[in-house]
């Protein structure tokens, strides 16, 4: 009789505590981030191992550009669920803003850590297409002294192909792009085109276009 009286007790705090999730999730949706992260805030007091009001804590700091903070939430994310293949992929891409902003010796520590939560993400989640996406970026844009490698770029590239075509073929261009083989970059984006990425790929091929080949996009 005891353990039904305090499940009725119980019950309100619940009921509760969900509308003041549900409060927070609508502002988030909403873009009212200000908002949101006050209530997520005083949820997460309450309710210190809700995985999703901390990473919604951690997607607002992450959109304000607070790197620290976000880094702090998605570090808690994996502590608490180690097997969740995106808390190491946003773990490592505020790491990676927060690399960008630093200065050159200091950015160059945190690199290694930045590869392998992108990597962790894929070996947790095979078909992790934004973590290879993250991969590609990283070894075509770092000096080769310091880990830069089209080599591997190409390969994550060849395995977005295998995954999804469209991520494959822009992924491709993006590293032709970058560089400077215009017409094999014009190439892979065509390709992505035709296997359905009109608006990013046609972007992508738009921009190729007007700051590299000095082209304009054909109309049909």
């Amino acid at each position: 009789m005891k353990k039904i009286t305090f499940l009725f007790l119980l019950l309100p705090i619940l009921i509760f505590a969900q509308a003041d999730f549900e409060k927070g999730e609508k502002l988030f949706r909403e873009g009212k981030y200000e908002q949101a992260q006050i209530v997520f805030e005083n949820f997460v007091k309450e309710n210190p191992s809700n995985l999703k009001a901390i990473e919604y804590l951690g997607d607002i700091a992450g959109h304000n550009k607070s790197w620290d903070k976000a880094i702090v939430y998605y570090k808690k994310l994996k502590q608490l669920k180690p097997s969740e293949a995106n808390y190491y992929y946003k773990y490592g891409g505020v790491l990676g803003m927060k690399a960008k902003e630093a200065n050159k010796f200091k950015a160059l520590g945190m690199i290694g850590e930045v590869k392998e939560s992108f990597e962790k993400a894929i070996t947790l989640n095979p078909k992790h297409i934004e973590a290879r996406w993250a991969l590609v970026m990283i070894y075509i844009q770092l000096p080769g002294i310091v880990g830069g490698s089209e080599s591997k770029a190409i390969k994550y590239s060849n395995e977005l192909l295998k995954l999804s075509p469209v991520d494959g073929y822009l992924s491709r261009g993006q590293i032709e792009e970058y560089f400077e083989r215009y017409p094999s970059a014009e190439t892979q984006y065509k390709k992505a085109i035709a296997a359905g990425s009109t608006k990013t790929g046609g972007q992508m091929l738009a921009n190729l276009y007007k700051n590299k080949m000095n082209k304009s996009v054909k109309k049909n």
